[in-house]
C-alpha cells in the first residue's frame, strides 16, 4: 500500500543532527547484533518515499512511542517493560547501543520493543501521519557551539515533521542538561502552532521517565535537567 503524506517530510540535507559513531563492541554486544537484528532491527530506509509501516514491525495493534536517540538502550528497556500496552520504536546511530539494546531486549523478552538504525528525521518522514502515541527527545546533543546550532534536532522544521507523525493529543518530549538548549527548545516547541503545553514554562519530571548514568553524571556535575512535554492540538 502507498501511503500519499500531504505533511512535512524530512528536507534534503547534508547537515546531521548526529555524529555517526560505530565504537567497538564486545563480544556480548557482537553476538546480539549478529543474532538478534534480524529479529528486532529496522534499517532506516534511504530513499525518499519509502514507507515504515509500524503495523509490519509489531504483531499487534497498539500505540506506538518513538524513542529517538535510545543510546545503549536502558531507559528504552525501562519504559518498554513498564509499560506493556504500547510499543516502541528506538532509533540510534550508535552501533554498540543498537547492540546492547537488543540484547537487553532479549534478556528480558520484550515483544514491544523494535529497534531502528539510521537518521530519526528519515525515519520519521517514512512513517505514517499520526501514527505515534508519544515521541522521546531525551538528552540529543545540545551542540553548543553557535556555528553548530543548525545541527540541533529540535528546531521549527523538524519539530513540523515530528508533530505531523504524531495523533491528535500525542506527546513530544525532550528532555536536557543544557540550559540554553532547553530555553531554545521552549522557545521553538512555544512557537509551533500545532503544540501545546499543559504546564507553565518547563514540566515537572515525569516519573516514567528512567534516570540514567548520563542524567546522573549531569547532576552530579551541577547542570539541573529540564523537561518539556507538548501535546499535538
Amino acid at each position: 500500500m502507498t501511503i500519499t503524506d500531504p505533511h512535512p517530510t524530512a528536507p534534503a540535507r547534508s547537515i546531521r543532527t548526529f555524529h555517526p559513531r560505530r565504537g567497538r563492541m564486545s563480544p556480548r554486544q557482537t553476538s546480539a547484533l549478529q543474532q538478534l537484528w534480524p529479529r528486532y532491527g529496522l534499517t532506516v530506509p534511504e530513499m525518499p518515499g519509502t514507507p515504515v509501516k509500524p503495523a509490519v514491525l509489531f504483531p499487534r495493534r497498539a500505540p506506538l512511542v518513538l524513542e529517538i536517540g535510545s543510546g545503549m538502550g536502558d531507559a528504552t528497556v525501562a519504559m518498554a517493560s513498564a509499560d506493556p500496552d504500547r510499543d516502541y520504536l528506538a532509533v540510534e546511530v550508535h552501533t554498540p547501543g543498537i547492540a546492547n539494546l537488543l540484547d537487553l531486549v532479549e534478556r528480558q523478552s520484550l515483544s514491544n520493543v523494535r529497534i531502528a538504525e539510521g537518521d530519526a528525521l528519515d525515519l520519521v518522514s517514512a512513517l505514517p501521519t499520526g501514527s505515534l502515541d508519544a515521541v522521546h527527545i531525551f538528552f540529543p546533543d545540545p551542540w553548543p557551539k553557535v556555528r553548530h546550532h543548525k545541527r540541533r534536532i529540535i528546531q521549527p522544521d523538524h519539530v513540523a515533521l515530528l508533530r505531523s507523525r504524531l495523533a491528535t493529543g500525542g506527546t513530544l518530549h525532550c528532555a536536557t542538561d543544557w540550559a540554553e538548549y532547553a530555553e531554545a527548545m521552549r522557545r521553538t516547541l512555544d512557537a509551533d502552532p500545532g503544540l501545546v503545553s499543559p504546564h507553565d514554562g518547563f514540566a515537572p519530571r515525569p516519573e516514567h521517565r528512567p534516570v540514567t548514568k548520563f542524567e546522573r553524571r549531569a547532576l552530579t556535575a551541577g547542570r539541573p535537567v529540564a523537561d518539556l512535554i507538548y501535546h499535538r492540538r
